[in-house]
């Protein structure tokens, strides 16, 4: 699933998505006080916009230059907010140690030698800051001929990796309360919210 890919999927439709931040986002950010925040795979910005709307400082990574612009075009009411920035987070790492909020929904983050892909994302936390994953909770998710579930990341992995820097706070599947996208049959979500100690 190359930055091609990408693009002709967005290209395919005006909207792909809603246009509203994901449900897990909400819930777990409202307690946050604002400061630095990575949206990983940002897509169209729901979730970009509903952070910078709240005060905080958003730098918004997505493979696909069709949904950066899509996203930039909305984002009006949050110039200077938000940094837009095309990268393939699973070969180039963010900052290091620089994030308030990792906030990581439904990213397609393949397992890898050594987690590298992943290490790099869990390194951007900034001590004191917070890390959100969420995915479709594999029980809702059926292999196809180019897709195995297995081979992506789920919050107990990433648990598993996470050392004594760092306090798990939920580790759940939690049922969707928002309606599943159009052709999907997706009830239930898996949440990681985990802070770095300071």
């Amino acid at each position: 699933m190359d930055a091609r890919h990408w693009d002709e999927m967005y290209r395919s439709r005006d909207q792909v998505f809603s246009g509203n931040p994901n449900e897990v986002l909400v819930t777990e950010t409202n307690d946050l006080p604002p400061g630095r925040a990575l949206d990983v795979g940002c897509g169209e910005g729901a979730d970009t916009l509903w952070l910078a709307r709240r005060g905080w400082q958003v730098t918004a990574v997505d493979i696909s230059e069709v949904a950066l612009q899509r996203a930039a075009a909305a984002a009006v009411d949050v110039e200077g907010r938000v940094a837009w920035a095309r990268a393939d987070l699973t070969t180039t790492p963010p900052q290091a140690g620089v994030f308030d909020l990792v906030s990581i929904h439904y990213f397609p983050l393949l397992r890898g030698p050594g987690h590298a892909s992943l290490r790099g994302l869990l390194d951007a936390v900034a001590p004191g800051g917070t890390l959100l994953f969420a995915t479709h909770a594999l029980a809702d998710l059926a292999p196809r001929h180019d897709f195995d579930p297995a081979d992506y990341y789920q919050p107990d992995d990433i648990a598993q990796l996470l050392g004594p820097t760092w306090n798990i706070l939920i580790n759940e599947i939690r049922p969707r309360t928002a309606p599943t996208p159009a052709g999907t049959h997706h009830t239930h979500n898996a949440v990681l919210r985990a802070l770095r100690l300071p």
